[in-house]
């Protein structure tokens, strides 16, 4: 009986170990030095968890933040809410964005139920033109 139960501790943890590492964000649109006209839209991806509304605490859950030249969010910190930090917190997968022209950084950060962000490991940064 211990070494069943040794065997399905150890079959969890390679297995909770291993959802660790596929989870991640990814911009599917726009694209990494991408010139854009204003509005434009962002399409948010996320491998590994599901997206949630704001205040549902399921697990492995969240919504998705978009940070304007700003860097990602430590882990467990509250995602600032203002101009430079764009909350989803409906479960958005998409959005339009309407930036003045310039050069900018855009910065996805996965964050829980309480706005409270995944860290860097579930953040994502790329670079924009918008014309």
């Amino acid at each position: 009986m211990k070494l069943h139960s040794l065997l399905l501790t150890s079959a969890l943890l390679i297995s909770s170990s291993q959802s660790a590492f596929s989870q991640s964000v990814d911009f599917v649109e726009p694209k990494n030095g991408a010139t854009l006209a204003s509005p434009f839209k962002v399409v948010f991806g996320v491998t590994g968890m599901t997206v949630k509304p704001a205040g549902d605490m399921t697990a492995n859950s969240g919504h998705h933040h978009l940070l304007i030249n700003a860097e990602s969010i430590p882990n467990g910190v509250t995602v600032p809410a203002d101009a430079t930090h764009i909350h989803y917190g409906k479960g958005q997968t998409e959005a339009e964005v309407n930036l003045p022209p310039g050069k900018y950084k855009l910065t996805m950060q996965f964050a829980n139920w309480a706005h409270q962000s995944y860290g860097p490991q579930l953040s994502k940064s790329i670079d924009v033109v918008v014309k």
